[in-house]
């Protein structure tokens, strides 16, 4: 005789691969031990750079139940955005594979807009909170604990069967649910082509990333100018980097995502170097209407292409 627990989970993971999600899986609400000593190291020794907003909420990011009332359960979701399409110049400054299509937080909010409604639909009045991205939540610790991979040296979360190539969002729900079980392997093994890759040596150690060396962060979070010791380093990316990712070896097992929202728009890989060089902010606006690239603003973006250039 299975529980409501057990029926109510299948519920929800049923609906999660309706909606195109990759994997779903539940946690239990509560406080994250094992991470509290490793965020606040990685605090102290200022590997946020610029990112202060990391340090709020300290109690929060590490306990659910701080953020929704009455939460029980943590569904964590992954949803694939793979693609094999590429810049048709290949001296073209790059942009990271996430960022061809629209807006994921857009895309991945009314997929869980609709995961909620259905599992009211279904299972009766449930409260919750939907996250991608937009509070202080520790994706990857709760993927983890919900069995859809390990945390690898890249501090990517990796899937044995299909890579790191994929979004992850939350529901914190005030539901009990069946929980599943994390497994403890780290299928890493004595790999080092991450670290070995990172144009910025921003892995300083496995497992350990400096943000503030990241290609990412320079590209995006980082309001201030570049600095000058990172000329020469960025391998070309003007938004966001996927080398780490790019050399991993299990990512020979992504496969391609069939979410409409992440189709590339053949203007923005069409783009050579000459247009990138020379954008205006009207094509910026044209391009990027719907796409993550338009957090970088278009003087954020002219400032990365012109630091590329400078080299």
């Amino acid at each position: 005789m299975f529980s409501n627990q057990h029926k109510y989970s299948q519920i929800i993971k049923d609906e999660a691969r309706r909606l195109g999600f990759l994997f779903c899986g539940i946690s239990k609400a509560e406080f994250l031990e094992e991470e509290a000593p490793r965020l606040e190291a990685w605090l102290k020794q200022g590997f946020n750079g610029e990112m202060a907003y990391m340090e709020n909420h300290f109690d929060k990011r590490l306990d659910p139940r701080k953020l929704v009332d009455g939460a029980k359960s943590v569904i964590s979701l992954g949803l694939n955005y793979y693609t094999d399409a590429v810049q048709t110049d290949a001296d073209a400054p790059k942009i990271s594979k996430y960022a061809y299509g629209n807006d994921y937080h857009t895309v991945i909010k009314e997929k869980l807009k609709q995961l909620l409604e259905s599992i009211n639909e279904k299972i009766g009045e449930v409260h919750g909170r939907a996250f991608v991205d937009s509070a202080p939540v520790l994706d990857k610790a709760w993927a983890k604990k919900a069995n859809l991979g390990w945390v690898g040296k890249n501090t990517n979360l990796i899937n044995k069967n299909t890579g790191s190539y994929f979004f992850l969002a939350e529901l914190i729900v005030d539901l009990e649910l069946d929980y599943d079980i994390p497994s403890t392997k780290d299928h890493c093994g004595t790999c080092t082509r991450c670290i070995d890759a990172c144009p910025t040596e921003a892995i300083v150690g496995p497992y350990v990333v400096d943000g503030s060396r990241c290609i990412s962060y320079l590209t995006i979070e980082l309001k201030s100018e570049i600095p000058t010791e990172f000329k020469g380093k960025m391998d070309n990316w003007m938004f966001g980097c996927d080398v780490c990712q790019d050399v991993c070896p299990w990512n020979r097992f992504s496969v391609l995502h069939n979410e409409s929202g992440f189709q590339p728009q053949s203007d923005l890989l069409n783009m050579n170097a000459k247009d990138w060089h020379e954008i205006t902010e009207e094509v910026f606006q044209k391009v990027f209407k719907q796409s993550p690239v338009k957090r970088a603003k278009y003087g954020g973006l002219k400032r990365n292409i012109g630091f590329l250039k400078s080299l």
